[in-house]
C-alpha cells in the first residue's frame, strides 16, 4: 500500500501528500510530523539530525515546525518495514564511504 507509514507503530496513514503538523497516526495516536519520522532522523548525528539545524528540538516524537523535515520513505514488505535507505547496494556503499580518504 503506497502512502506513509507511522514512525511508531508502522501501519499505512492512508497519507500520500504534504504531512500537516497536526497530524496523528490513527491507530496510536503518534505525532507523524516529528523528528522521529523524518528521513533526516539519525540517531548518531549531532542533534539526532542529518541536517545542520541551528536548534535542537529536545523531544522527537513530538509534532514540531522544523523546515528540514521530509517524510521519511518506507514500504512494508514480506520482510518488515524498512526504508528506502535499506537496500544492499546503498548499506555497502555507506560502509566502504568510512574508509575512503
Amino acid at each position: 500500500m503506497p502512502g506513509l507509514l507511522c514512525w511508531n507503530c508502522g501501519r499505512p496513514t492512508g497519507i500520500e501528500d504534504k504531512v500537516m503538523r497536526s497530524y496523528q497516526c490513527e491507530s496510536c495516536l503518534a505525532d507523524l510530523r516529528c523528528c522521529r519520522g523524518c528521513r533526516h532522523f539519525d540517531p548518531m548525528a549531532r542533534s539526532q539530525c542529518r541536517e545542520n539545524i541551528d536548534t535542537p528540538i529536545p523531544n522527537k516524537e513530538k509534532a514540531n515546525f522544523c523546515d528540514f523535515f521530509q517524510q521519511r520513505l518506507a514500504v512494508q514488505s514480506h520482510l518488515g518495514r524498512r526504508t528506502r535507505a535499506d537496500s544492499k547496494e546503498e548499506r555497502r556503499k555507506k560502509f566502504n564511504d568510512l574508509f575512503d580518504d
